[in-house]
Order: C-alpha cells, then structure tokens, then sequence
C-alpha cells in the first residue's frame, strides 16, 4: 500500500500559524512553536476581551452619566430612577452620550427626572 505524504497539509498548517503571527516580535514571528503559542494566548485574550470591553464601557457610561447628573443635582441612582418613573426609555450608551455632545438635552432629562421624584410616594 503507498505511503500517505502528509507534507501538504502540515505546510499548510504551519503557513496559516506563522501568518495569524505577523507582527509579532522575535521568534514569536519566525518559530513555529513559539508562533502557535503566541497566536492561542492571543485568541484567548481576543476572545476574553470581547466580553471584557462590553463591561469596560458600561463602566465608562454610568461614569459620565453620574458626573452630568451630579451638575444638576442628582445623584447616579437618582437620575436614573427618575427616568425610570417617567417611563424614559433611553440606554446608558445615549444618556452618556447625550452628558457629552448635547448638555442642554441632558439638562431637560434631569429636570424630568426630578419632577418624577418628587411626585413619587415616599416608602
């Protein structure tokens, strides 16, 4: 029975580890070995970081949201109970925006808050 030649598939391979390695530093570009190594952990951060910079900028809206809403006298948690009470459906990624590009609607959004706030029922 003829031997299988398997040098195709292993160049190949090899070929497609070294490209996901380009730009690398050192051998971590040139060898093999240390390619693949390189360009796994680099998936793995790839693949955590994707979940990770989801969290990173809802951290980074409620800040900026907190900071705006602190300029007109509310806190956080208040501002957005507020909202919540005036049924303003609007998410973190555009309130932040707004805290930032556009502060006179941001203002009109606080004073709506607080209007609800003080209407509400003390519990």
């Amino acid at each position: 029975m003829a031997r299988a030649g398997r040098s195709y598939d292993s160049r190949r391979r090899r070929k497609k580890v070294l490209k996901a390695a380009k730009g690398y530093f050192g051998g971590r570009r040139k060898l093999y070995t240390v390619a693949k190594h390189a360009v796994d952990k680099g998936l793995q951060y790839a693949y955590r970081d994707r979940r990770a910079r989801k969290r990173e900028f809802r951290r980074l809206w409620i800040i900026r949201i907190n900071a705006a809403a602190r300029l007109n006298g509310l806190t956080y948690s208040r501002f957005m109970s507020g909202l919540k009470r005036a049924e303003v459906e609007l998410d973190r990624s555009v309130l932040a925006n707004l805290a930032v590009n556009d502060p006179d609607a941001f203002v009109d959004l606080a004073t709506l808050a607080k209007e609800h706030l003080d209407t509400a029922t003390p519990a």
